[in-house]
């Protein structure tokens, strides 16, 4: 790597590439390609998904893969990266470190959410201070890796994901409120939640605010997208407050399905309890598309209340009913937030703006730190 300049050849440690719900991790891949980086894919276990996004195998992502960790120092002996990058502070950052000091190179990762709240490796902060930088996702993240862990705010890099806005961009119709009205001037008001059917996100929470909605008499259809392990949890709730008629669970599906839904929408919800930063209310964004989402770890940076969503309490299904429903009664508001939320999207968190921080900073481990040792935001 030369000084002063980006590195040439990055490895990525994943644990399973690709995962379907793991679109911010493939799209950086592709994006760092672009700019004329090599990479090589270091996946520590074969995904179990079948369905896979079309973009991973036209940026050739699939075929710079290698499956099982028995094979990484084999392939990095010949691939001679010059910076190792691992996504979780999981068993990729420890894979990584481990590398890296094998070759003599640097190792950077990136925690998310759950490896930062939930199943944080009982040495995160040995792992930190080993690292070259350890980036995050959101303030709220730093802080809290702080508070908990005691990595010093300093050594923390905050660069939320990116999504393509080149991609996800309202249609050529215009806001979403004339979306809408292309499928039917009859047709209710359309809710998109894009999530994990796991316990984290809540859903059960986006479940209630419907049922209250609809007993307020309040048009609407709900969809939600994802799959996850509480999926007959959810079916049962949506039965028992007889919600079937009204929100459809279609499960995971490829990207442009996700962008075909979006740009259909009147409002995109999420109901988490806990979460990093999350790429769906990007996406969303990036379409025009106001949220209402719970006010929780980092989506308050995402979305500006007032401006282009509206936050409320976790875990109030009141508030997120009456939240949803003042934005479905204002179709002025909601295109006049879609607006705003793209603008946003576009100016603080596009994929080729995280590309750019990170190459940046890569940069300066070339130039400061070469020899693996850490790197400040300041320097």
């Amino acid at each position: 790597m030369s000084i002063g300049a980006s590195p040439i050849r990055i490895a990525y440690v994943i644990s399973a590439f690709p995962k379907l719900s793991e679109t911010f991790i493939a799209g950086e891949i592709a994006e760092v390609r672009r700019r004329g980086i090599e990479v090589q894919i270091l996946s520590i276990l074969e995904p179990r998904e079948r369905l896979c996004h079309d973009f991973i195998a036209q940026a050739g992502l699939d075929r710079l893969t290698i499956y099982g960790a028995q094979k990484f120092a084999s392939v990095l002996a010949d691939f001679s990266p010059d910076l190792i990058h691992a996504h979780y502070s999981t068993t990729p950052a420890a894979e990584a470190r481990a590398l890296a000091a094998e070759l003599g190179v640097p190792f950077t990762f990136t925690a998310h959410g759950f490896d930062i709240y939930f199943q944080a490796p009982h040495d995160f902060a040995d792992r930190a201070v080993a690292a070259a930088a350890v980036i995050t996702v959101s303030e709220a993240n730093a802080r809290h890796m702080t508070a908990t862990f005691g990595v010093p705010r300093e050594r923390i890099h905050v660069i939320p994901c990116g999504v393509d806005t080149m991609l996800f961009r309202p249609a050529e119709l215009g806001s979403c409120a004339t979306l809408n009205d292309v499928h039917g001037a009859s047709a209710p008001p359309l809710i998109v939640c894009i999530a994990r059917l796991a316990p984290v996100k809540n859903l059960g929470l986006l479940l209630e605010a419907c049922a209250r909605l609809r007993a307020r008499g309040v048009g609407f259809r709900c969809v939600m997208i994802g799959e996850g392990k509480d999926r007959d949890e959810l079916a049962a709730t949506r039965t028992r407050l007889e919600l079937e008629p009204l929100v459809e669970m279609i499960g995971a599906v490829e990207q442009n399905t996700v962008l075909q839904w979006l740009r259909r929408a009147s409002v995109a919800v999420l109901a988490s309890a806990s979460e990093g930063m999350p790429v769906s209310l990007m996406e969303a964004g990036a379409c025009a598309l106001p949220a209402v989402a719970t006010c929780v770890g980092g989506i308050p940076e995402l979305i500006e209340d007032g401006v282009t969503g509206l936050l409320t309490p976790p875990n109030d299904a009141s508030a997120m009913a009456d939240a949803i429903a003042r934005l479905i009664a204002n179709p002025r508001l909601r295109a006049e937030m879609g607006r705003a939320a793209r603008r946003r999207i576009d100016a603080n968190f596009s994929l080729r703006g995280q590309v750019d921080r990170l190459l940046a900073l890569w940069s300066r481990i070339g130039t400061g730190a070469a020899g693996g040792g850490p790197i400040s935001p300041e320097e």
